[in-house]
């Protein structure tokens, strides 16, 4: 018996260890894992199946057949003025394997208070369709006006369907899917990771946040429905109403997630009806996450900051980026590009905010600018270049959304919605209060190790 358990830890950290050095992207990673394979013989291969493996083969092929007759529907020539922003049109349809599509009207909406009345206003005016995934889906306070609208809406007759993340569903009390389900709404739950077949895709959560109407009008951006977004003393968040060709775009997104969770496909003119030229925005939508769609936004962001002539403005509620990225936003600072990063003074996830602290010094020293915005806790996520570029959506600037999430972002070519968002940033950045390597520096010894030792995890925070 002993000798048969012995040979199978051995074939098991053979199999690892082989796994971890064929497939493993950043060597730092594989070598990081190989230590914990030859140190834990017993225990390694495990932990490597449970939280190293992060691909996910899509089954979804009849989907991303059917995604691509509707890319070549919408297919459209339309490139941005201007040579930078034209190159980088051209790498993110590279990177995406998504058209850039004019005839889009794009309206920014802020917080909770402007943005969930709008939702459930579209939703009260569905006539055909309502697809709905959220990460967060509370069943109480704003959630429960929500899950009322969905159920009234399924009353009529309109097609509704709903994904909430596992976790959400899993680790909350006020999960929206049960009283859904009461309400004889079609609920699924995306990769629950306790099912034997998935261990591996503990951390493989769908992030991202999308509301489609009747395919006409869509929703995305950084807002759950989450019940601290709502009432006196509210978190704050950015979310965006688009009408246009690029819906058609996250309904795809949509699609391609709820066949994975439930096997069924949705197409057709119920969820993809033909949709008309509705303002002057160019748009893509761009999904990302740790399977076939890998690292699409980091280089997306990647490509933004090196286009970047004036200014590149971030908002993120969590600044924890990998060096490649700090090293872009250095280039673009050294090259007299103005970069301005916003972050909450509050946060809802000190260790987060701990392991951010830690390496500001790295984009301060190098002339990028650092503001934290006073008030409750901002979750916010933008990215603005050159006042005429934005990219909006689901994804933060640290690992778990970049390597392990499935995130959805939107990148617009509009000189009006990018002023606009321009302003928005100058407006929080004026209430805003200066971080100066100074600052970080005079942090005393006890916290600087905190801060450290929480750097250590950033790619699992």
């Amino acid at each position: 018996m002993d000798y048969a358990f012995g040979a199978a830890v051995l074939v098991a950290g053979g199999l690892a260890a082989g796994h971890a050095i064929v497939y493993k992207r950043d060597p730092r990673s594989a070598v990081l894992w190989l230590l914990a394979i030859l140190l834990l013989p017993a225990l390694g291969p495990v932990l490597y199946a449970l939280f190293g493996v992060n691909r996910v083969q899509r089954r979804a092929l009849r989907m991303r057949r059917y995604r691509q007759r509707a890319r070549t529907a919408l297919e459209s020539n339309e490139k941005p003025q201007g040579t930078a922003l034209a190159s980088l049109a051209r790498l993110v349809g590279e990177v995406s394997r998504r058209p850039l599509l004019p005839g889009n009207t794009i309206d920014p909406l802020l917080d909770g208070a402007e943005t969930y009345p709008a939702m459930l206003e579209a939703i009260d005016g569905a006539r055909a369709s309502i697809a709905l995934c959220s990460y967060i889906f509370h069943g109480n306070g704003i959630g429960e006006r929500f899950v009322e609208a969905l159920a009234r809406a399924a009353r009529r007759g309109v097609a509704v369907r709903v994904l909430i993340d596992d976790v959400s569903h899993r680790f909350s009390w006020s999960s929206a899917a049960k009283r859904l389900r009461r309400a004889d709404v079609p609920v699924a739950i995306f990769n629950p990771p306790l099912v034997p077949a998935r261990l591996h895709a503990v951390h493989l959560r769908n992030h991202r946040k999308i509301l489609v109407v009747d395919g006409l009008t869509g929703f995305t951006g950084g807002m759950n429905i989450d019940r601290r977004y709502w009432g006196e003393g509210a978190s704050r968040d950015l979310h965006f109403r688009l009408r246009g060709p690029v819906v058609a775009q996250l309904m795809e997104v949509f699609a391609e997630d709820w066949h994975f969770t439930s096997d069924e496909v949705l197409q057709g003119d119920l969820w993809f009806p033909k949709i008309f030229a509705h303002g002057n925005s160019l748009a893509r939508g761009i999904d990302a996450g740790p399977d076939e769609t890998f690292e699409r936004l980091r280089w997306t962001i990647l490509g933004a900051m090196n286009a970047a002539r004036r200014s590149v403005r971030i908002c993120t509620p969590y600044f924890v980026p990998d060096a490649g990225l700090i090293s872009g936003l250095n280039a673009a600072a050294l090259r007299g590009v103005e970069v301005d990063i916003l972050l909450p003074q509050e946060t809802d996830l000190p260790h987060v905010a701990w392991a951010a602290t830690h390496q500001l010094w790295q984009v301060l020293e190098r002339g990028c600018r650092v503001w934290t915005r006073p008030g409750p806790f901002d979750h916010s996520k933008l990215m603005l270049v050159d006042a005429e570029w934005s990219l909006f959506g689901s994804v933060n600037w640290d690992a778990r959304s970049l390597r392990l999430n499935f995130e959805l972002n939107v990148e617009a070519y509009c000189r009006e919605l990018g002023g606009r968002l321009e302003r928005l940033f100058l407006g929080r950045r004026a209430e805003s209060r200066p971080v100066t390597l100074k600052d970080v520096d005079a942090r005393p010894l006890p916290i600087k190790l905190r801060d450290g030792i929480a750097r250590m995890f950033a790619p699992l925070l």
